[in-house]
This record gives C-alpha cells, structure tokens and sequence, in this order.
C-alpha cells in the first residue's frame, strides 16, 4: 500500500517562499511519475509539476522559472519549491504517486496561501 505524506504549507507574502515535501511509503516498482498537483477554491485540480524516475520534468506554465521539483531517493520524499509566490498560487497542494495501469495514489493535502 502506498502512502503520501505532504507537509510545508502555510501562509507567506506575495514574493516570499515555501518548500513543499512529500513522503512516500509503499512500493515504487512500476512508479511512472511523482507529481504535486493543486486545487484552488471553486477550481479543478491541475498538475502544478512532476518529475520521472529518470528524472524528467513538467511544469505548468503559471508556475515555470518560479517553481521547481525534486526528490531525494535516499529519504523517500519529493519536494516542490516554490520562490515568487504569487495570490494566484494560494490553493490546497496534493502530492500524487502514478504508477502503470493507471493507479494514482494522493496525499492528503497541504495548504498554502499567499497573501498580498
């Protein structure tokens, strides 16, 4: 069984940083990708970053040059750093584990609000 653990969020002015970290607990054999995701009030869940086993990276283009993500093998966790925030930023982030066959597995969740 896999589990995700955020942690991190909190309240920050317009310009300031977090660093967001995510602790996986479970098996990673047919993990594709680790990704945080965030959800806005009265919005949808989008992909905010996401980073392969190999390494690869995505970002949501609100958040490129502001934003990065990363993950230290060694201690499970994948991180999202997150400089220049923004009002617009302010929303519940969710880490997401996808592994083949379409699993996804989410955290709980963590918030964070920026404000201006």
């Amino acid at each position: 069984q896999v589990q995700l653990v955020e942690s991190g969020g909190g309240l920050v002015q317009a310009g300031g940083s977090l660093r967001l970290s995510c602790v996986v607990s479970g098996s990673v054999f047919r993990l594709v990708a680790m990704g945080w995701y965030r959800q806005a009030p009265g919005k949808q869940r989008d992909l905010v970053a996401q980073i392969t086993p190999a390494g690869s990276t995505y970002y949501a283009d609100s958040v490129k040059g502001r934003f990065t993500i990363s993950r230290d093998n060694a201690v499970s966790t994948v991180y999202l750093h997150m400089n220049s925030l923004k009002p617009e930023d302010t929303a519940v982030y969710y880490c997401n584990a996808r592994y083949s066959g379409a699993a996804d597995y989410w955290g709980k969740g963590t918030l964070v609000t920026v404000s201006s």
